[in-house]
């Protein structure tokens, strides 16, 4: 059989490998951490969980419209203007079956083949191989701990040319945890909205990020770029991974394109998922996810201490989501090997950073602290036993 050339060229998805290879040890009877997955480790909130239950009992479960249930997209639009401060019509709203179908309909709708698009490294590998898969000249702009992972309006004006239609941010990243800070996001934005480009903003960590000196929320790019694209997901915050809902936010002129793109993509995002979604918004739901961003904090904290204890340096420190990248090299391993080794030696499961692009990849090994604080702990101390070979030689 003859794969298309699509096919082909996307590369191994590395944390979802790992991943496989943790559950062939725990079948084997080993006890493994696994912290290569973004995965909050708290599931759904109860009220979530509670609105699912009730739909089921007293709501057939028809197709939606293909952008998804009226009342969870006025849902998203209210949200936005009481969590940011940013009045968005809920028209412009569009539910999706997860935050990679959102990126799927976007996608779909801009890209040419040809087209060249500006992607930061490192970053979440799935984004550009969606975008890679409509023909998209990805180029990867290489940075480092100087600009936080992060491109800045500088390296985004170095890489810049007349063939360049898009670029792509995510603020919080994946796998970072670092933010664009507001200031240089609105030079980034300023600087391709100037060009005619496009902004598509990965916002799926933002309501994991650390609020201001204020005390306020992390601003999403709407009050900064009406105009950009922004993605979104219930997965993260919200802790619902495995219900696979998302959401996009448009412009007007963009919403009849992606309702005939997802009407025959997928015809709609899950019924049943979208009615739970709406509880959501509750109050008690709200206070339920900021005691759990509360929580990760504690945790961030616990992991950076104890990868300093045990001479694992975390060049950037995050300011959201939940994730580290720390710096092997002073291992003598690559990223794949340390990451080999510890899980096969010690059995904790990370992500190498081949994962995440070419820039510094062989030196950085993600590590997600979505897991309790008691596993962290066993994780932690484990690395330490694993470390040792290293410190001794």
């Amino acid at each position: 059989m003859k794969f298309s050339d699509r096919a082909r060229a996307v590369a191994p998805f590395f944390a979802m490998e790992f991943g496989s290879r943790a559950a062939a040890l725990e079948a084997q009877g080993h006890r493994v951490i696994k912290l290569s997955l973004g995965e909050p480790d708290f599931g759904a909130p109860l009220p979530v969980v509670n609105a699912m239950q009730e739909a089921l009992r007293g709501t057939a479960m028809p197709y939606t419209s293909a952008l998804g249930l009226p009342a969870l997209r006025q849902a998203i639009a209210r949200y936005y203007d009481t969590t940011y401060g940013v009045q968005i019509d809920p028209a412009r709203v569009v539910v999706t079956a997860g935050a990679s179908a959102a990126l799927l309909l976007v996608t779909a709708a801009l890209v040419n083949p040809g087209d060249k698009v500006l992607v930061g490294d490192p970053s979440y590998p799935c984004n550009r191989q969606f975008l890679a898969s409509f023909g998209a000249d990805v180029t990867l702009v290489p940075t480092d701990a100087s600009t936080r992972y992060q491109v800045d309006a500088a390296l985004v004006r170095q890489h810049w040319s007349d063939d360049v239609r898009g670029l792509m941010v995510a603020t919080p990243s994946n796998p970072t945890g670092t933010s664009v800070p507001p200031e240089e996001l609105a030079a980034i934005c300023e600087l391709a909205r100037s060009h005619g480009a496009w902004r598509i903003v990965d916002e799926i960590y933002l309501g994991l990020a650390d609020a201001d000196a204020a005390g306020r929320p992390a601003q999403s790019v709407l009050a900064i770029d009406p105009g950009a694209i922004v993605i979104n997901s219930f997965s993260k915050y919200f802790g619902m991974t495995g219900w696979r809902l998302g959401w996009c936010i448009a412009p007007a002129e963009m919403i009849p394109v992606l309702e005939r793109l997802a009407q025959n993509y997928y015809i709609c995002p899950s019924t049943l998922a979208q009615h739970a979604a709406l509880a959501c918004f509750l109050p008690e739901t709200i206070a339920i996810c900021e005691s759990r961003r509360e929580e990760l904090v504690a945790r961030r904290a616990l992991v950076l201490e104890g990868l300093a204890r045990i001479g694992l340096p975390v060049p950037v420190p995050p300011d959201g989501a939940f994730y580290v990248y720390f710096n092997v090299a002073a291992t003598g391993l690559d990223s794949m090997q340390f990451c080999e080794r510890a899980l096969d030696e010690v059995h904790v499961a990370l992500t190498p950073g081949n994962d995440f692009g070419q820039c510094g990849a062989a030196e950085h090994v993600r590590l997600s602290f979505a897991a309790s604080r008691a596993d962290l702990n066993e994780a932690l101390a484990r690395l330490q036993r694993f470390m040792t070979q290293f410190q001794r030689a």
